[in-house]
């Protein structure tokens, strides 16, 4: 993995660990639940090597708890 790669690997990484804390935090409800199936598909693309992807599903996440 070349340093750019691995640079976009960390952010994702670092991405989905604010978003999951913030999920952890959020009440239960439907905001929570929905914010789930975005983080999940977000983790489906990060384990396919789709950073890009994995972010926008991430971005969707967290707009669903606000």
């Amino acid at each position: 993995m070349n340093d750019e790669n691995q640079s976009q690997e960390n952010h994702t990484v670092k991405h989905m660990a604010s978003v999951k804390a913030a999920w952890d935090k959020a009440p239960d409800g439907p905001k929570k639940a929905t914010a789930l199936k975005h983080y999940q598909a977000a983790e489906s693309a990060h384990e396919a090597e789709n950073d890009e992807e994995a972010h926008k599903k991430l971005k969707e996440a967290s707009r669903a708890l606000m």
